[in-house]
Order: C-alpha cells, then sequence, then structure tokens
C-alpha cells in the first residue's frame, strides 16, 4: 500500500518561536501556527474557524525561524503530520498530532522582520525560503527569478530606501 504524508499550511504564528538544541547539538523551534478558515454556511452567514496547529523544524531552518519570526508574523509552512504518543504523569494516555516543517517561506509584509526590529530598516534581507538539498540537508540557496532584467551601468540607481524593499 502506498503512503503519503504531507501538509502545507499558511497562518500566523500564535506565540514567539521556542529554539532548543539537542544533545546532538542540532536546533529545534517549536511555535504555535493559527490556521483560519472562511465559508458561507447554508443559511448566508458568514463563518470563521481558527485551526491550531503546533510546529516544529530542525537544524538551521529552525534557527532562521527562531531569529526572524515572532508572534503574529504570517509564515508558509511545508511538512508532515508527526503522531506522539506518551504516558502522564496520572497514568493517563496522551496524544498529540503536529506538523514538522521540512520548508518554509516568511509571508507578509514590513512586520516579517527580526525580532530586534524591522530587518529592512538594518538594511538587511531575512532569507525568505528554505528547502532541503537532494540529501535531506538543509539549503538556504534560492534560484533567482529568470525574468529580472539586469540593470545598466550608466543608469542612475535610486539609493534604496524602506519603501523599495519588497518585503
Amino acid at each position: 500500500m502506498a503512503n503519503y504524508n504531507k501538509v502545507i499550511l499558511v497562518g500566523n504564528l500564535t506565540r514567539d518561536p521556542q529554539l532548543k538544541y539537542l544533545p546532538s547539538e542540532t536546533a529545534v523551534v517549536e511555535f504555535g501556527l493559527a490556521v483560519n478558515r472562511r465559508w458561507t454556511g447554508n443559511d448566508g452567514q458568514k463563518r470563521e474557524e481558527t485551526c491550531f496547529v503546533d510546529v516544529s523544524a530542525f537544524g538551521k531552518p529552525a534557527e532562521t525561524i527562531n531569529h526572524y519570526m515572532k508572534k503574529g508574523n504570517s509564515i508558509l509552512i511545508e511538512g508532515r503530520l508527526h503522531f506522539q504518543q506518551w504516558q502522564a504523569q496520572d497514568g493517563s494516555k496522551r496524544s498529540k498530532l503536529s506538523v514538522v516543517a521540512d520548508n518554509f517561506q516568511f509571508m507578509g509584509g514590513p512586520a516579517a522582520g527580526t525580532r530586534e526590529g524591522n530587518s529592512a530598516e538594518a538594511g538587511v534581507r531575512p532569507p525568505m525560503r528554505t528547502t532541503r538539498g537532494p540529501q535531506g540537508a538543509p539549503s538556504d540557496e534560492v534560484p533567482p527569478p529568470d525574468n529580472i532584467p539586469e540593470p545598466e551601468e550608466d543608469t542612475p540607481q535610486a539609493p534604496n530606501t524602506k519603501s523599495d524593499i519588497p518585503f
């Protein structure tokens, strides 16, 4: 029987990311994601529901998310479902379904800066996408778009201002 476990979510962080390190010195970040769904019911009333999802990421992506994201920022997560089971201190069995992020992309505008301040004001552009390389290792390399023309040498360039930055 074939198996397939893939999740794609876009939502807002419900809390600041929490970065920890495993004994193997691998970074792991955990955060909550709120994903909204809007629809119109049979009675014509507009309705909305919010799904709260626990997300974790490992390695370099974990450090990047921790550095650039904060509560309220939007992010696209591509990953897989992970089911955890454990026994609580009172002896009851507990379980939780969460998402392990494999890839991500920051969403939104200037609010998607660092915790210390807006990255656009600091002149630093955060990586917009992190993917996995051919062997599953994290790779921050994103190929440039093909349709952006090179600037001509004798064309004067305006200095970068906050409004010139596309994020």
